[in-house]
């Protein structure tokens, strides 16, 4: 089990990486295509706002994640959350490069999404290690749901966004499923329709700002 401080230490340097550390150069898996369709500016703009929108969710993935662990009082619920942690940092890799190569920006609101996120995982894993897993295994169901939704608004054309999507898409169940294993509990409706409120507002500006 780490101490207090190696957890300290071990989430701020996971910190300072989903900041601040740039994608490798390649960082996609094999199967995302290598080579992109034609597509026209205006669909390449769409994608663009839609990846900046999953950049902006893992950015907060990120922090949920690090405030859950440096909280949790478990040694197996800190590992699950560590393992779910840098699935997420390669969706942020991921996200991050595809933006680029759209040639638009990421959300200038990022230290915002970030620090909120912190606070509420920290916040919530303060309730037991029962209630942050189980906030964590809702928040992924969530997010399955609104990557779903941005597969279907996503152009024909653009198959790499489609396939890093769809991979994200499988991380986030597999998160999920690990995260009820552990002894996630179930939320009750409010807080659920809580995180989705909350989730529309930042999806709605991360869109445009």
């Amino acid at each position: 089990m780490f101490s207090r401080l190696d957890r300290i230490i071990d989430q701020l340097d996971q910190g300072l990486k989903s900041v601040l550390v740039p994608p490798p150069a390649d960082p996609y898996p094999e199967t995302v295509p290598r080579e992109q369709e034609g597509s026209s500016r205006e669909e390449r703009v769409l994608a663009g706002r839609l990846m900046r929108v999953n950049h902006a969710g893992e950015i907060a993935a990120q922090a949920l994640y690090q405030g859950h662990a440096l909280c949790a009082r478990d040694a197996h619920a800190y590992d699950t959350l560590r393992a779910a942690g840098r699935d997420e940092l390669q969706h942020l890799h991921w996200t991050a490069a595809r933006i680029k190569e759209l040639k638009t920006h990421k959300s200038y609101l990022t230290p915002v999404w970030y620090l909120g996120s912190f606070a509420i995982g920290a916040t919530t894993a303060l309730l037991g290690d029962k209630v942050s897993l189980g906030f964590v295994a809702e928040t992924e169901r969530q997010v399955i749901a609104h990557l779903q939704g941005h597969l279907a608004k996503l152009p024909a054309t653009d198959q790499k966004t489609r396939a890093i999507i769809e991979h994200m898409a499988a991380d986030e169940a597999r998160h999920a499923a690990s995260a009820t294993e552990a002894g996630g509990q179930p939320l009750p409706w409010p807080a659920r329709l809580a995180m989705r409120l909350a989730a529309r507002v930042m999806t709605k500006t991360a869109f445009w700002i």
